[in-house]
């Protein structure tokens, strides 16, 4: 059985940075996409940035150049790594990846993880 594990949320003042991580346990064969998406009580849930396997990426207007996604291939786990935070980025934030094992593919969503930026 193949289940995300994330980490890293908690309080944190605006401007201030956070790095949340997202591991994935079981039989993996590859992770052929990564992605962090977040969500606020009343909205959709929306993505921040995502990675395919070939390394590119792409990410929300509101967090380009104060978010960086990355990966630890060795360990299955993806990184958000978040800078410059601001009130708005408060949300329950949830990875998400694209896997396949032996026998069948998998997309899965971490349990999420709160993020509150507040002075």
């Amino acid at each position: 059985q193949v289940q995300l594990v994330e980490s890293g949320g908690g309080l944190v003042q605006p401007g201030g940075s956070l790095r949340l991580s997202c591991a994935a346990s079981g039989s993996i064969f590859s992770i052929y996409a990564m992605g962090w998406y977040r969500q606020v009580p009343g909205k959709q849930r929306e993505l921040v940035a995502a990675m395919v396997s070939g390394g590119s990426t792409n990410y929300a207007d509101s967090v380009k150049g104060r978010f960086t996604i990355s990966r630890d291939n060795a360990k299955n786990t993806v990184y958000l790594q978040m800078n410059s935070l601001k009130p708005e980025d408060t949300a329950v934030y949830y990875c998400n990846m694209g896997i396949t094992t032996m026998t069948s593919d998998y997309h899965l969503w971490g349990q999420g993880t709160q993020v509150t930026v507040s002075s």
